[in-house]
């Protein structure tokens, strides 16, 4: 195989003496811009809330006002920004997985999985309260048990991965099989309604320091896995023939990156609820800024789903203060009109998405 059946990406990554081409000079730009905003956001999270910017200017006298940005409104940032990396890495996996720029933890039907496994645990168990070492731990293995079966089950419909359109639309039965499960079992168990309603609505509120060490250990799995199988990721973005004459062993590597996918997908949900779009967007505006293999990729996917998140949860908390709006509905309105717009963009330069 000769570089020039490579992409442009893969032939750079492949030069011994390349030297820093553009494409990693922008993509090193885009990380420490993607650094700066995580900052930036942080504390204008910490400031933003029904008090306004008066519990952060008497934090160092007033007791309560020092409790409300410490325990309140910096693990909620903190827990937005990670729960948005951990779905943004997801879905970079599994765009790369599936060979489908559609593809997300959504559509494949891990998240409709995980919430199932919630909804189970919680009608099994009853709602704990969220700032419950056992509790959180509890709901984030069911919901990574319930990521991972939707997932295999996906597979097993679509037989592989093979065949994109029936691999969306495996995943689009799933979802909706799932989902009406979980829905008769929030009939059965009525009082577990006014909790998977706020999970269902997605909603970072809950998030307490707890839950952001929990979620950061995840990502710190999860990255480091992805990273160490980007190679393989590279490979099958070629197809499966010149990922098989690379002699990469596809069957162990696609079964690492579908714990990854669900492992990633079932802790963010699990602590947050239904949130649209962070996973499918933000590889895509990663990708129209810098040409990057997927080693590059999974960590400015991640770091680009964390920005959005929390820059999306300071929205939901500031446009109707005191009051506040349900995160997930204020990204899927957000990401949903983006991916139109990118759409009718590439419809009429006569691209595809």
């Amino acid at each position: 195989m000769s570089d020039s059946t490579l992409p442009p990406a893969a032939v750079r990554s492949t030069a011994p003496h390349a030297g820093v081409t553009p494409s990693r000079q922008r993509a090193v730009w885009l990380l420490l811009a993607l650094a700066a905003l995580s900052v930036l956001l942080t504390g204008l999270g910490a400031s933003v809330g029904s008090t306004g910017f008066d519990s952060v200017l008497r934090l160092a006298d007033d007791p309560l006002a020092a409790r409300i940005v410490w325990d309140i409104r910096l693990p909620r940032s903190l827990g937005a920004w990670l729960a948005g990396a951990l779905l943004g890495l997801a879905g970079a996996v599994a765009q790369g997985l599936f060979r489908n720029p559609l593809a997300d933890p959504f559509l494949l039907g891990s998240a409709s999985g995980a919430s199932l496994g919630v909804a189970l645990a919680m009608a099994l168990f009853g709602v704990a309260p969220a700032t419950v070492w056992l509790a959180k731990l509890g709901l984030t293995g069911a919901a990574f048990v319930g990521a991972v079966l939707a997932v295999l089950l996906t597979l097993q419909l679509a037989r592989g991965v093979q065949h994109t359109l029936r691999l969306l639309l495996a995943g689009v039965i799933v979802g909706v099989v799932l989902g009406a499960v979980k829905d008769l079992i929030t009939l059965a168990a009525p009082d577990i309604i006014p909790s998977m309603q706020g999970f269902n609505l997605g909603s970072a509120g809950f998030i307490g320091w707890a839950s952001c060490v929990l979620m950061a250990a995840a990502w710190c799995v999860c990255a480091a896995a992805a990273w160490v199988f980007s190679r393989a990721l590279d490979g099958l973005s070629l197809g499966e023939a010149t990922a098989t004459s690379l002699g990469l062993p596809l069957a162990p590597m696609r079964l690492a990156l579908v714990a990854v996918l669900a492992l990633a997908t079932g802790t963010a949900v699990a602590q947050t609820g239904l949130i649209a779009f962070v996973g499918l967007a933000a590889p895509h505006l990663v990708r129209s800024m810098a040409k990057v293999t997927h080693a590059w990729l999974v960590l400015l996917a991640s770091l680009m789903g964390g920005v959005l998140l929390m820059g999306a949860d300071v929205l939901a908390r500031w446009v109707i203060a005191p009051q506040e709006l349900p995160v997930g509905v204020l990204t899927a309105v957000l990401g949903g009109g983006y991916l139109l717009w990118l759409m009718h963009r590439r419809t009429g330069q006569g691209g595809v998405l």
